[in-house]
């Protein structure tokens, strides 16, 4: 029963995120920041209300637990759009915040060791929904109505200095200032090499053809939905969902297994010991959820590996070089800032599956000392694989669909953990507590987390084929005015 609560809990917990999603992509995360700091302060105040007299009030409980839960997971989603305030550590960023959420559970040791030093359960809650209260204070001051956009979806991250700006002809009063307007957020667009200072001139019928061109067309959400990126990630977040919740939801069991060496060799002797052995062993294992936050930021550091160092397009003048009085130069091909993404995550998505192999290879050997690798491995795949993906989503969606896409995501990923209800039956039951065959055929299973990175090269091939095509053309344009130079 404990383990059909805790599946009905995450399946509920998850499945939120999609409604928060749509509302977050349509309203902006301040809205829904403000509601989960609210909800998040009513539940901790019903809950120490609820204690002072359990008999009438314990009813309250239920109602408490669906305001933290539903106000935690808002305070979460909504902090995923912040890190696009930092640029090219979008993902690091990203990944650090990922890991403070799958870290958390660190904090409830802290507390009850704050309550065994003589502190009061009504004054350690009064006191957590004042700090809820600060987050939606804090909220309503700083927080933009707009959601952050990406880093490349705006026009003034970028300060160039115009050194020089001919026009063909003689351009007085608000016109003048209008063509310079123009220019400026053309260079801030797509010409970050030129921040160096370097001289550019260009021509009034060059500024009027940019004033001219219509607008780009936003992305419809349609073709990120169906776009094979995001359908292979579903699969592989699934199934590494139902790897990470299974365990958790079977680690008493397993553990004890190890020291009973099954059901039917069962004594008083064992179950004791066997109770001992669960408790000290589930202690080192929420200890070690600190490593979520530890390690997270190596993910985010290797998904903004040298982005920093990337053009935009091959339109970007990145084959022209420096240009001055008209003369363009030859330069190396350059490194363009979506394969790079993709490439970053490919080494992402790999490195978290190769993990998670190896995870499910020690779950297989019956040694009660390996679990402390075993707990490690959990660790690091459970904060690896949230930060990959978030980072993914983020470098090749659009920001606005970025909400709607991570809560189906986490939907689906729910849907899959349930399946780890049965899979928990089956090894209570007729495998009578061994859990060697569960964790084999999951581990058969994970190997389809290879899919995702295997497309993703597939892609940055295409992508690498297509630019290269685009960079050959500017080239052999400079070769032929250079001869004439």
């Amino acid at each position: 029963m404990l383990n059909l609560g805790f599946t009905i809990g995450s399946f509920v917990l998850s499945a939120t995120t999609l409604p928060l999603g749509i509302l977050m992509d349509r309203f902006g995360p301040r809205p829904t920041r403000l509601v989960g700091s609210a909800s998040f302060a009513a539940s901790c105040a019903l809950m120490a209300l609820a204690s002072r007299d359990t008999r009438v009030l314990s009813p309250l409980i239920f109602l408490a637990l669906s305001l933290n839960g539903f106000g935690g997971i808002c305070l979460t989603f909504s902090s995923l759009t912040l890190p696009n305030m930092f640029g090219n550590l979008r993902s690091t960023f990203m990944a650090l915040m990922i890991g403070s959420y799958a870290s958390s559970a660190i904090t409830f040791p802290g507390i009850k060791l704050i309550y065994d030093a003589g502190v009061s359960f009504v004054v350690i809650m009064f006191t957590w929904s004042g700090l809820a209260c600060l987050i939606f204070l804090n909220c309503a001051l700083n927080w933009p109505s707009e959601a952050f956009p990406a880093p490349e979806e705006v026009n003034y991250t970028k300060k160039i200095k115009l050194s020089g700006l001919a026009l063909d002809h003689k351009v007085t009063g608000d016109r003048f200032y209008t063509h310079v307007t123009i220019v400026g957020q053309r260079l801030s667009q797509k010409a970050p090499s030129l921040e160096d200072g370097a001289e550019v001139f260009i021509s009034s019928q060059d500024v009027r053809g940019i004033s001219e061109s219509p607008p780009e067309k936003s992305v419809p959400f349609r073709q990120s939905l169906c776009s094979p990126i995001f359908l292979w990630s579903l699969l592989t977040m699934g199934m590494t969902q139902l790897r990470v919740i299974f365990y958790m939801a079977a680690m008493n069991k397993m553990l004890e297994y190890l020291v009973t060496g099954g059901q039917e060799h069962e004594t008083d002797i064992l179950r004791k010991r066997a109770a001992e052995t669960v408790g000290f062993y589930s202690s080192i294992f929420g200890a070690m959820q600190l490593l979520c936050l530890l390690t997270c930021p190596l993910i985010g550091y290797i998904m903004d590996w040298r982005i920093k160092d990337c053009v935009d397009a091959p339109t970007e003048g990145s084959a022209l070089g420096n240009t001055r009085d008209g003369v363009a130069t030859r330069s190396a091909r350059p490194r363009y800032r979506k394969i790079q993404k993709i490439t970053n995550a490919i080494n992402a998505f790999t490195l978290t599956n190769f993990l998670l192999v190896g995870f499910g290879v020690t779950c297989l050997v019956n040694s009660l000392h390996l679990q402390y690798v075993t707990f490690i491995l959990h660790t690091v795949v459970r904060g690896f694989f949230h930060s990959a993906c978030g980072s993914l989503y983020a470098a090749v969606f659009p920001s606005n669909h970025f909400g709607t896409l991570t809560g189906l995501q986490s939907l689906i990923s729910a849907v899959f953990a349930l399946l780890q209800q049965p899979l928990f039956m089956a090894m209570v039951g007729p495998l009578k507590g061994e859990p060697f065959w569960v964790n084999l055929g999951l581990l058969l299973f994970s190997l389809l987390g290879f899919l995702l990175p295997s497309y993703l090269f597939y892609y940055r091939a295409q992508l690498q084929r297509e630019y290269a095509t685009d960079w050959e053309g500017p080239k052999k344009v400079l070769g032929s005015s250079e001869v004439t130079a």
